[in-house]
């Protein structure tokens, strides 16, 4: 028997991170990787996990405390005395599964997303107002298990079997890593710089604007942000910003500032889409209680999603970014959405959602705000997203402009729905609408665009069978 201490990884460039979470006591028996605490910096949660197997003797960390690289975490009790004291790699919480890498993903800053559709207030409704975290990775990128390094793909990631072991360990997508070594091969090092990236930041440059002030507008040419004692007007109350805000903050300016934004207005039929959202609860209610299959309740946003994704495959410079001169076209369909949370608004993205059906988005979804909710969410899970979606539905409201999140070039807000009369040739009858307001940065897209986007959404939503045509 020996007892060894179980210590902090190396898990980026920052001072401290916070102990946000135990997740084992004195006297527990932990697995080797079994994770131990949670900790939290600026952009991301993390897991530590155990180094080796054995038994808790001691707890030496706290909630609350501060600690950082080479801290004690516990000392644990293992049988083999001749155990080495490694470092354990650290997960992502709530780290995605293993995917390949036969779709490239690139990496662009989620901002805030949407909200259902329906009357429900589930989501939050003040999604186009924050800015989430943004976080590099993106999806673990590794081999198949039976294959021989030497004989990987000429597309995947030039790395050993070692390095690609470590990077599914931190949740590092080696599609994206920039190799140091020969040839492009990439080395531990390059992982742990890589995921040090991820836990400060994109860069140095989005670190000094998220601790600058609201702006004073000197950067502008503009005036000075006026200062006002408003203590000698009234009583007051001084409350610091959230961190979620702090760090949206100056994502927010930027993209309301530098991006030539118009927003079109329409309106969606939603009446018979409604209708069959409700029978289709209700008879996956009826199949959950015969115990045919779990109850997944399915909500106007899945839908909603399904049909952007087709819209976007019909118009693609809609699923695009700017990179100087250059349009670049993305082939695969992410789409992020808002979920309230204790700490303020996260963003979870739905990858691939072009390859996955209603009930299946519906459940992933109902998964991703539930981590949201206990800050479980892994970088890679607020990620990626190519098109983003505010909504206001559970709130009320008509039309409103959400702000585009770069390096997007378009992003869809939607109000609650609501009855109104229409006239069908013969008489008014009455029609549910849904207020659809998109975004759409005028560099990239015209306005002709669109509204051809905007109006074959609303012939989608009218009629969903028109999706598979």
């Amino acid at each position: 028997m020996a007892i060894i201490d179980v210590t902090i990884p190396d898990i980026g460039d920052f001072d401290e991170v916070a102990v946000i979470e135990l997740l084992v006591k004195t006297g527990d028996k932990v697995r080797a990787e079994q994770s131990l605490i949670t900790v939290e910096s600026d952009k991301a949660s993390m897991e530590i996990p155990s180094s080796h197997a054995g038994v808790v003797k001691e707890m030496q960390v706290k909630l609350g405390d501060k600690v950082k690289q080479g801290s004690i975490v516990l000392k644990l009790e293992t049988a083999d005395s001749a155990a080495v004291s490694t470092p354990p790699s650290v997960a992502p919480a709530a780290a995605p599964a293993v995917t390949t890498a036969s779709a490239p993903v690139i990496a662009v800053p989620a901002v805030a997303v949407a909200a259902p559709v329906t009357s429900s207030p589930a989501v939050a409704g003040a999604a186009h107002m924050v800015a989430p975290v943004t976080a590099h990775a993106v999806a673990v990128v590794a081999a198949p298990a039976h294959q021989p390094a030497n004989a990987l793909s000429g597309d995947l990631p030039h790395a050993s079997p070692s390095v690609r072991k470590f990077a599914r360990e931190l949740g590092v997508p080696l599609n994206e890593v920039k190799g140091s070594g020969p040839k492009g091969r990439i080395s531990q090092e390059d992982i742990q710089s890589f995921s040090r990236a991820v836990m400060t930041g994109e860069t140095r440059t989005q670190a000094q604007a998220a601790k600058a002030p609201a702006g004073d507008g000197a950067g502008l040419g503009l005036i000075p942000w006026p200062k006002v004692d408003f203590a000698k007007f009234g009583p007051i109350e001084r409350k610091e910003l959230g961190r979620i805000q702090k760090i949206s903050g100056a994502n927010l300016l930027r993209n309301a500032v530098m991006i030539p934004a118009v927003t079109n207005h329409d309106d969606a039929d939603i009446t018979e889409l409604e209708a069959f959202r409700v029978l289709t609860n209700q008879e996956n209610e009826k199949a959950a209680k015969a115990g045919i299959n779990a109850s997944v309740k399915v909500t106007m946003l899945a839908f909603l999603i399904k049909a952007c994704v087709n819209a976007l495959q019909k118009f693609p410079q809609f699923n695009s970014s700017l990179d100087g001169d250059a349009l670049v076209y993305k082939n695969y369909w992410h789409i992020g959405f808002a979920a309230d949370t204790p700490n303020g608004l996260m963003v979870p993205v739905l990858k691939d959602a072009d390859k996955k059906g209603i009930l299946q988005i519906s459940a992933e979804m109902g998964e991703l705000a539930k981590k949201a909710r206990e800050g479980k969410l892994s970088p890679a899970e607020m990620s990626g997203a190519t098109f983003t979606i505010s909504s206001l539905g559970g709130i009320g409201g008509r039309y409103f402009t959400p702000i585009i999140n770069a390096p997007e070039v378009a992003i869809l807000g939607v109000c609650k729905s609501q009855m109104e009369p229409k006239w069908n040739g013969k008489e008014f009858e009455p029609r549910l609408m849904l207020p659809l307001s998109l975004t759409w940065d005028h560099r990239v897209i015209d306005g002709a665009a669109a509204a051809r986007f905007n109006a074959h959404l609303g012939h989608i939503l009218a009629d969903f069978r028109r999706i598979l045509l």
